[in-house]
Protein backbone atom coordinates (compact mmCIF):
# COMPACT_ATOMS: atom_id res chain seq x y z
CA UNK A 1 0.00 0.00 0.00
CA UNK A 2 2.77 2.41 0.94
CA UNK A 3 4.90 1.57 -2.08
CA UNK A 4 1.92 1.96 -4.39
CA UNK A 5 1.19 5.40 -2.98
CA UNK A 6 4.81 6.45 -3.36
CA UNK A 7 4.96 5.26 -6.98
CA UNK A 8 1.81 7.24 -7.75
CA UNK A 9 3.09 10.33 -5.99
CA UNK A 10 6.63 10.62 -7.37
CA UNK A 11 7.73 11.18 -10.96
CA UNK A 12 10.39 8.94 -12.61
CA UNK A 13 13.30 11.22 -11.73
CA UNK A 14 12.22 11.35 -8.08
CA UNK A 15 11.80 7.57 -7.98
CA UNK A 16 15.44 7.21 -9.00
CA UNK A 17 16.58 9.32 -6.04
CA UNK A 18 16.96 7.08 -2.97
CA UNK A 19 16.71 9.92 -0.45
CA UNK A 20 13.48 11.24 -1.97
CA UNK A 21 11.94 7.77 -2.01
CA UNK A 22 12.99 7.12 1.59
CA UNK A 23 11.51 10.44 2.72
CA UNK A 24 8.22 9.68 0.96
CA UNK A 25 8.02 6.15 2.40
CA UNK A 26 8.74 7.50 5.89
CA UNK A 27 6.01 10.10 5.54
CA UNK A 28 3.41 7.55 4.41
CA UNK A 29 4.46 5.09 7.11
CA UNK A 30 4.13 7.80 9.77
CA UNK A 31 0.49 8.24 8.73
CA UNK A 32 -0.11 4.63 9.78
CA UNK A 33 1.24 5.33 13.28
CA UNK A 34 -1.33 7.42 15.18
CA UNK A 35 0.01 8.84 18.43
CA UNK A 36 -1.71 10.55 21.31
CA UNK A 37 -0.86 12.82 24.12
CA UNK A 38 2.45 13.67 25.54
CA UNK A 39 2.37 14.23 29.22
CA UNK A 40 -1.09 15.74 29.00
CA UNK A 41 -3.09 17.86 31.37
CA UNK A 42 -5.75 17.37 34.00
CA UNK A 43 -8.43 14.77 33.66
CA UNK A 44 -10.73 15.59 30.75
CA UNK A 45 -13.67 13.99 32.54
CA UNK A 46 -13.01 16.07 35.65
CA UNK A 47 -12.77 19.26 33.64
CA UNK A 48 -15.99 18.60 31.76
CA UNK A 49 -17.99 17.66 34.85
CA UNK A 50 -16.58 20.20 37.27
CA UNK A 51 -15.48 17.44 39.66
CA UNK A 52 -12.26 17.57 41.59
CA UNK A 53 -10.63 14.34 40.53
CA UNK A 54 -7.11 13.29 39.65
CA UNK A 55 -6.17 12.13 36.20
CA UNK A 56 -6.48 8.35 36.59
CA UNK A 57 -4.22 6.26 34.37
CA UNK A 58 -4.56 2.46 34.27
CA UNK A 59 -1.99 0.11 32.77
CA UNK A 60 -2.99 -3.39 31.71
CA UNK A 61 -1.17 -6.09 29.81
CA UNK A 62 0.27 -9.59 29.79
CA UNK A 63 3.05 -10.82 32.04
CA UNK A 64 6.64 -9.87 31.40
CA UNK A 65 6.13 -6.69 29.37
CA UNK A 66 7.66 -4.35 31.97
CA UNK A 67 4.44 -2.83 33.24
CA UNK A 68 5.62 -1.99 36.76
CA UNK A 69 8.88 -0.46 35.52
CA UNK A 70 6.88 1.59 33.01
CA UNK A 71 4.67 2.85 35.84
CA UNK A 72 7.77 3.92 37.77
CA UNK A 73 9.02 5.79 34.71
CA UNK A 74 5.67 7.53 34.23
CA UNK A 75 5.38 8.42 37.91
CA UNK A 76 8.94 9.76 38.14
CA UNK A 77 8.49 11.87 35.02
CA UNK A 78 5.18 13.32 36.21
CA UNK A 79 6.67 14.25 39.58
CA UNK A 80 10.26 15.21 38.83
CA UNK A 81 9.87 16.77 35.39
CA UNK A 82 6.23 17.86 35.26
CA UNK A 83 6.00 18.97 38.92
CA UNK A 84 2.78 17.07 39.54
CA UNK A 85 1.64 15.22 42.60
CA UNK A 86 1.33 11.50 41.92
CA UNK A 87 -0.22 8.56 43.76
CA UNK A 88 0.15 4.87 42.94
CA UNK A 89 -2.29 2.01 43.36
CA UNK A 90 -1.35 -1.63 42.79
CA UNK A 91 -3.67 -4.59 42.46
CA UNK A 92 -0.79 -6.94 41.62
CA UNK A 93 -0.86 -9.15 44.69
CA UNK A 94 -0.34 -12.33 42.66
CA UNK A 95 3.29 -11.94 41.62
CA UNK A 96 5.89 -12.58 44.29
CA UNK A 97 7.37 -9.28 45.58
CA UNK A 98 5.36 -7.23 43.07
CA UNK A 99 4.02 -4.91 45.78
CA UNK A 100 7.51 -4.57 47.27
CA UNK A 101 8.91 -3.67 43.86
CA UNK A 102 6.42 -0.84 43.39
CA UNK A 103 6.87 0.33 46.99
CA UNK A 104 10.62 0.49 46.43
CA UNK A 105 10.14 2.72 43.40
CA UNK A 106 7.57 4.81 45.31
CA UNK A 107 9.93 5.30 48.28
CA UNK A 108 12.79 6.39 46.02
CA UNK A 109 10.60 8.88 44.14
CA UNK A 110 8.67 9.92 47.26
CA UNK A 111 5.16 8.83 46.34
CA UNK A 112 2.25 7.33 48.28
CA UNK A 113 1.26 3.83 47.23
CA UNK A 114 -1.96 1.96 48.03
CA UNK A 115 -2.62 -1.78 47.74
CA UNK A 116 -6.09 -2.86 46.61
CA UNK A 117 -7.38 -6.39 46.20
CA UNK A 118 -11.04 -5.77 45.39
CA UNK A 119 -13.07 -3.34 43.33
CA UNK A 120 -14.26 -1.56 46.46
CA UNK A 121 -10.69 -1.17 47.67
CA UNK A 122 -9.68 0.32 44.33
CA UNK A 123 -12.48 2.88 44.55
CA UNK A 124 -11.52 3.68 48.16
CA UNK A 125 -7.88 4.10 47.17
CA UNK A 126 -8.84 6.50 44.37
CA UNK A 127 -10.90 8.51 46.87
CA UNK A 128 -8.02 8.65 49.35
CA UNK A 129 -5.75 10.05 46.61
CA UNK A 130 -8.28 12.58 45.34
CA UNK A 131 -5.94 15.45 46.19
CA UNK A 132 -3.32 14.19 43.73
CA UNK A 133 -2.88 15.48 40.19
CA UNK A 134 -2.27 11.99 38.77
CA UNK A 135 -3.10 8.50 40.04
CA UNK A 136 -1.58 5.50 38.25
CA UNK A 137 -3.13 2.05 38.61
CA UNK A 138 -0.89 -1.00 38.31
CA UNK A 139 -2.59 -4.30 37.50
CA UNK A 140 -1.34 -7.87 37.58
CA UNK A 141 0.06 -9.22 34.35
CA UNK A 142 -2.37 -11.69 32.82
CA UNK A 143 -1.97 -14.41 30.28
CA UNK A 144 -4.01 -13.59 27.21
CA UNK A 145 -5.29 -17.18 27.43
CA UNK A 146 -6.71 -16.88 30.98
CA UNK A 147 -10.19 -15.45 30.50
CA UNK A 148 -11.14 -15.74 34.20
CA UNK A 149 -8.18 -13.64 35.35
CA UNK A 150 -8.80 -11.15 32.56
CA UNK A 151 -12.38 -10.70 33.77
CA UNK A 152 -11.11 -10.12 37.31
CA UNK A 153 -8.72 -7.42 36.12
CA UNK A 154 -11.44 -5.79 34.04
CA UNK A 155 -13.62 -5.44 37.16
CA UNK A 156 -10.76 -3.78 39.05
CA UNK A 157 -10.03 -1.38 36.21
CA UNK A 158 -13.71 -0.52 35.79
CA UNK A 159 -13.95 0.41 39.46
CA UNK A 160 -11.16 2.97 39.00
CA UNK A 161 -13.06 4.72 36.19
CA UNK A 162 -9.78 5.59 34.45
CA UNK A 163 -9.39 8.55 32.13
CA UNK A 164 -6.83 6.54 30.17
CA UNK A 165 -6.32 2.79 29.88
CA UNK A 166 -2.99 1.86 28.31
CA UNK A 167 -2.40 -1.63 26.96
CA UNK A 168 1.30 -2.37 27.50
CA UNK A 169 2.90 -4.52 24.79
CA UNK A 170 6.49 -5.62 24.31
CA UNK A 171 7.89 -4.73 20.90
CA UNK A 172 10.15 -7.79 21.19
CA UNK A 173 7.21 -10.22 20.98
CA UNK A 174 6.15 -11.96 17.80
CA UNK A 175 3.29 -10.43 15.85
CA UNK A 176 0.85 -13.37 16.33
CA UNK A 177 1.31 -13.11 20.10
CA UNK A 178 0.67 -9.36 20.05
CA UNK A 179 -2.43 -9.73 17.89
CA UNK A 180 -3.83 -12.40 20.23
CA UNK A 181 -3.10 -10.11 23.18
CA UNK A 182 -4.96 -7.26 21.49
CA UNK A 183 -7.96 -9.50 20.98
CA UNK A 184 -8.12 -10.87 24.53
CA UNK A 185 -7.40 -7.58 26.34
CA UNK A 186 -10.07 -5.74 24.35
CA UNK A 187 -12.54 -6.61 27.14
CA UNK A 188 -10.79 -3.97 29.27
CA UNK A 189 -11.51 -1.31 26.65
CA UNK A 190 -7.96 0.06 26.39
CA UNK A 191 -7.83 3.30 24.44
CA UNK A 192 -4.09 3.55 23.75
CA UNK A 193 -0.96 1.42 23.53
CA UNK A 194 2.46 1.60 25.17
CA UNK A 195 5.25 -0.27 23.38
CA UNK A 196 8.07 -1.37 25.69
CA UNK A 197 11.49 -2.95 25.15
CA UNK A 198 12.23 -1.32 21.80
CA UNK A 199 15.90 -1.78 22.69
CA UNK A 200 15.35 -5.57 22.71
CA UNK A 201 13.33 -5.77 19.49
CA UNK A 202 14.99 -7.33 16.45
CA UNK A 203 12.83 -5.08 14.26
CA UNK A 204 10.23 -2.39 14.84
CA UNK A 205 8.19 -3.55 11.85
CA UNK A 206 5.65 -5.23 14.13
CA UNK A 207 4.53 -1.84 15.51
CA UNK A 208 2.61 -0.49 12.47
CA UNK A 209 1.09 -3.93 11.85
CA UNK A 210 -0.23 -4.18 15.40
CA UNK A 211 -1.40 -0.57 15.59
CA UNK A 212 -3.24 -0.91 12.31
CA UNK A 213 -5.06 -3.96 13.71
CA UNK A 214 -5.87 -2.29 17.01
CA UNK A 215 -7.10 1.10 15.77
CA UNK A 216 -5.57 2.54 18.98
CA UNK A 217 -2.99 5.32 19.08
CA UNK A 218 0.43 4.88 20.67
CA UNK A 219 0.96 6.89 23.85
CA UNK A 220 4.52 6.11 25.00
CA UNK A 221 7.51 4.00 24.07
CA UNK A 222 10.23 2.66 26.35
CA UNK A 223 13.72 1.55 25.42
CA UNK A 224 15.70 0.49 28.47
CA UNK A 225 15.54 0.05 32.24
CA UNK A 226 16.58 3.49 33.50
CA UNK A 227 13.95 5.37 35.51
CA UNK A 228 12.76 7.86 34.36
CA UNK A 229 15.00 8.35 31.32
CA UNK A 230 14.00 5.48 29.07
CA UNK A 231 10.44 6.55 28.32
CA UNK A 232 9.05 9.19 26.01
CA UNK A 233 5.81 10.15 24.28
CA UNK A 234 5.42 8.38 20.95
CA UNK A 235 6.42 10.33 17.85
CA UNK A 236 5.09 9.02 14.54
CA UNK A 237 7.98 10.29 12.40
CA UNK A 238 10.62 8.86 14.71
CA UNK A 239 8.83 5.50 14.89
CA UNK A 240 8.60 5.41 11.11
CA UNK A 241 12.35 5.97 10.86
CA UNK A 242 12.90 3.15 13.38
CA UNK A 243 10.82 0.78 11.27
CA UNK A 244 12.82 1.59 8.15
CA UNK A 245 16.26 1.63 9.79
CA UNK A 246 15.74 -1.46 11.97
CA UNK A 247 17.31 0.26 14.96
CA UNK A 248 16.61 2.92 17.56
CA UNK A 249 17.10 6.47 16.31
CA UNK A 250 17.12 9.75 18.18
CA UNK A 251 14.84 12.61 17.21
CA UNK A 252 17.58 13.87 14.86
CA UNK A 253 17.61 10.49 13.04
CA UNK A 254 20.94 9.46 14.56
CA UNK A 255 21.05 5.65 15.04
CA UNK A 256 21.52 4.62 18.67
CA UNK A 257 23.57 1.48 18.06
CA UNK A 258 25.15 1.70 21.51
CA UNK A 259 21.76 0.86 23.02
CA UNK A 260 21.35 -2.32 20.97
Amino acid sequence: SILGSVRDELDPSELSDESIVEHAVTRHLAKLLPVVGGWGGPSASAASSGRTRPRVIALVGPTGVGKTTTIAKLAATFKLRQNRTVGLITTDTYRIAAVDQLRTYANIIGLPVKVAMTSDEVADAIASLAHMDVVILDTAGRSQLDRTRLDETRALVDSARPDETHLVLSASCAEPVLLKTLDRFSIMAPDRVIFTKLDEAVTCGVIPNVVRSSAMPISYITMGQEVPDHIEPADANRLARMVLSGTLVDSDSTPRTAHR
